[in-house]
């Protein structure tokens, strides 16, 4: 059997450092996505909610944990953010779509972070392995060195 060599052993220490790393950003990449695709359900169940209500009374939020009553006079008047300072007016029932859409975007890109994710797993698994054996190697070659 040779000798362990370390430039193996810091190598693999080496890739399993990338590669924990960039699961981490994998994993909150995830993390916003998940997200996103709760406060967009949110936000469709309040859309349809408001539509039923009518012109029913409802908490604002105005910064620093302020609210005030408010009556939304037209629930069927959406205006929607599409980035870039960009604002579009939509109906209720287009915004909807528009969120819906926009989930089926975020899990789609949830799920391949998630395969990802997985890839990487598995290949941080089997460096650990590979890291173990070595180790193992190298301090069965310190108990086997000459007896003094």
């Amino acid at each position: 059997m040779a000798p362990v060599d370390p430039r193996e052993v810091q190598s693999l220490q080496t890739y399993l450092n990338q590669y924990t790393q960039q699961a981490e950003v994998y994993s909150r990449q995830l993390g916003i996505m998940e997200e996103g695709i709760r406060e967009a359900n949110a936000s469709i169940e309040t859309l349809n909610a408001l539509v039923d209500a009518g012109e029913a009374p409802v908490l604002m939020p105005i910064g620093g944990g302020l609210n005030i009553r408010a009556k939304i006079v037209q629930t069927d008047e959406v205006f929607v953010s599409i980035g870039s300072d960009i604002i579009l007016q939509k109906t209720n029932k287009d915004a909807v779509s528009y969120l819906q859409d926009r989930i089926k975007e975020m899990e789609a890109t949830a799920k391949n972070l998630t395969e990802v994710l997985q890839k990487i797993d598995a290949q941080v698994k089997d460096i650990q392995k590979r890291l173990e054996q070595l180790y193992r190697q190298a301090q069965q070659e310190q108990g086997a060195g000459p007896v003094q």
